[in-house]
């Protein structure tokens, strides 16, 4: 009887193990899967329409670059900036299917995330069982495993069960353990996801604003001739005076000043701190140095700074240490700026100024407020050709103009 009783207990325990280690049923991550899968589609989508949005800009490029090559004109200078309007509608459109598909991205990840978290629990559990059942079947000698048994056939088939078992032990914890690396994984993941859905979120708020920045250029342009193509003419040769006046008195002033610079003044210069800091709140750059696609490059030559997003009226800030050269704001619409030189041979010019608070021959620091920015068109300091409210920064080496951007940090 008790050989009986014995026997069937085993007969329960290899039963039992084969519960344990049968494959696991997935039903209950179906609903997820599909969740992924239908995600997947959907940032499949937002992809093939970026990649349509980028051979539109791409037409855009080509058409504005077209356009400058022709007669400088009324007509072709409103062609151009409809088209960079055109432009700046696909930027903000590219720019929400960009912020869309990194939605999408992050509910992904956090499905998975989900999914691994439930088959972590069942791998768990049936882990769990299997050690279970390979502690109750240690604790059976062999002798009594072959008592349990009608023949050899049966003792071999329960020993190679067992063997079995132990590898399944084996698999679990691997697999256990691959799942755990991918959720730590997607963890890390997600949060560059959130970094980069939040960099795109102020990508965007850069890219309204250019457009709102192209459109009052457009519209000043209307303003100030009033159709007129001779009007128009009147206001290129009105800049391109201006300009040629201004470069060649940044040149003069600064040689002059460093010439009659005495050697204490020299030395002051020197020993300050001539490390360039951003004027402004570090922003957008609207314009780069010596710019291809700078609008107005034909009409008064290459881009000599950087040109960097600022709200009108914006605080000024001195870029290093060093003596103010040149101070011209006079409150007209005519271009204004500020003039400062440093050691090492450097000077920086800031643009398109709304207002000074400094004297020519002052000695500033590095920080300390000099003005206020403009550039918004029609208004104080902005002058003939501005393109919106912006800071024109520029840095010059040894009298010549260079990349700001080389200097900055």
């Amino acid at each position: 009887m008790k050989k009986k009783i014995l026997k069937i207990s085993a007969i329960i325990l290899i039963c039992g193990g084969l519960l344990a280690i049968s494959p696991l049923v997935f039903s209950q991550y179906d609903s997820l899967d599909v969740e992924i899968n239908d995600l997947n589609l959907k940032i499949q989508n937002q992809k093939k329409q970026l990649e349509e949005l980028e051979a539109k800009q791409k037409e855009y490029q080509g058409r504005i670059a077209e356009k400058q090559r022709d007669r400088i004109s009324l007509s072709n200078q409103l062609a151009i900036l409809e088209d960079r309007l055109a432009q700046a509608e696909l930027d903000i459109q590219g720019v929400n299917l960009e912020i869309d598909k990194a939605n999408l991205e992050i509910r992904k990840i956090e499905a998975d995330s989900a999914n691994l978290d439930e088959q972590i629990e069942e791998r768990k559990k049936h882990l769990a069982t299997l050690l279970r059942l390979v502690y109750k079947q240690d604790q059976i000698s062999t002798l009594e495993m072959l008592l349990l048994n009608d023949s050899l056939t049966e003792f071999l088939n329960q020993a190679k069960y067992l063997e079995d078992a132990n590898q399944e032990i084996i698999d679990s914890v691997e697999e256990l353990k691959k799942n755990k690396e991918r959720l730590d994984q997607n963890k890390l993941d997600l949060d560059e996801k959130q970094k980069e859905l939040t960099a795109l979120k102020s990508k965007l708020e850069e890219k309204k604003s250019g457009l709102v920045y192209e459109q009052e250029n457009k519209n000043y342009i209307l303003d100030e001739t009033r159709s007129s193509e001779k009007e128009y003419q009147n206001l290129l040769a009105k800049a391109k005076r201006q300009q040629e006046q201004i470069a060649t008195e940044i040149i003069n002033v600064e040689r002059l000043i460093r010439q009659k610079m005495s050697e204490k003044d020299k030395k002051v210069l020197e020993s300050g701190n001539n490390t360039i800091a951003w004027p402004v709140t570090q922003n957008y750059v609207v314009s780069t140095f010596h710019d291809p696609d700078y609008p107005y490059r034909r009409i008064i030559g290459e881009h000599s700074g950087v040109d960097i997003r600022a709200a009108q009226g914006t605080t000024l800030r001195a870029a290093a240490d060093g003596y103010v050269a040149k101070v011209r704001a006079d409150g007209s619409k005519n271009y204004a700026y500020i003039m400062i030189i440093h050691g090492d041979g450097l000077a920086t010019v800031y643009g398109h100024v709304s207002a000074a608070y400094v004297a020519t021959d002052q000695y500033v620091t590095q920080g300390q407020i000099i003005g206020k920015t403009g550039g918004t068109p029609g208004t104080a300091g902005s002058g003939p050709f501005c393109t919106g409210p912006h800071l024109h920064f520029e840095v010059r080496k040894e009298g010549l103009p260079v990349d700001p951007l080389n200097y900055l940090p």
